[in-house]
């Protein structure tokens, strides 16, 4: 393993993917990180027994929901900043990947403005990781052979999109599509709108791939309806695409499996 270096006494900052849920799907190098860390910044959705693998770490929550911010992502480039330059360890312990969706972007380019050594430690994305617990394949030949992973959670306030949902709807075969339950009658709807059909099946994953992992199944057309009759709440993953049909061979997961330990 390469680990993270710098100047002589500075103190580093590792971005490092948690994973979706699952603390055993932590990386083995995010997990060593981890348990060498001064500070550790984590997300919302990370697991405890994660942050319990820093025992002597100072622990700095920094989670996000729709709509609210525990702390704004400026202070959050700060915090890292900040305690880098007293010379601590510092890891950004994030849900997924923290390229994905993640913002972890915006927290290098701070880094990186500020002089800080920082190293980026990917991470499972929920992308494909939830999907393949709900026993759904985004490529299978013969069915789906593209997929495009697009957010359904833009900020308040913006006029347009900035995602081309005409264009999505019917350029790949598997859309993922993250952050979207509430804005789901209105994401299905343009999909239909713009010639993706109604039939396509469809899955909502909720908690994937924890021991209170739920899949709701239909299809484009009616999926929003069956998610608000269940009063499905983040954090939720979709898929829409012929795949979503092999999961009546391929599930594998239900809620009889308990999540795989931190190796210790």
């Amino acid at each position: 393993m390469r680990p993270v270096t710098g100047r002589r006494g500075a103190g580093t900052v590792a971005l490092v993917g948690a994973g979706p849920g699952d603390p055993g799907l932590m990386t083995v190098r995010g997990l060593e990180l981890l348990r060498r860390a001064h500070v550790v910044v984590y997300d919302r959705l990370v697991d405890p027994r994660l942050r319990d693998a820093a025992p002597r770490a100072r622990r700095i929550f920094a989670g996000k929901a729709s709509d609210h911010h525990t702390l704004p992502q400026e202070r959050i480039n700060a915090l890292l900043i900040m305690h880098a330059r007293r010379g601590r360890r510092v890891v950004r312990l994030k849900g997924g990947d923290p390229f994905v969706f993640g913002r972890g972007g915006e927290e290098a380019d701070a880094l990186a403005r500020a002089g800080i050594p920082f190293d980026v430690v990917p991470g499972i994305s929920s992308a494909v990781a939830v999907p393949a617990y709900a026993g759904i394949p985004l490529t299978h030949r013969g069915v789906a052979s593209s997929f495009a992973v697009v957010t359904g959670h833009e900020e308040a306030g913006k006029r347009q999109s900035s995602v081309d949902w005409a264009r999505l709807a019917r350029a790949v075969d598997t859309l993922v599509i993250m952050m979207g339950v509430k804005s789901l009658p209105r994401i299905t709807r343009t999909l239909i709108e713009h010639g993706r059909p109604a039939a396509t099946p469809a899955a909502l994953v909720r908690w994937g791939t924890t021991d209170v992992q739920e899949t709701i199944t239909g299809t484009l057309g009616d999926i929003a309806g069956r998610a608000a009759r269940e009063r499905l709440e983040p954090p939720v993953v979709a898929v829409i695409g012929d795949v979503v049909a092999l999961r009546n061979r391929l599930q594998w997961f239900d809620d009889s499996h308990a999540p795989l330990e931190v190796a210790q």
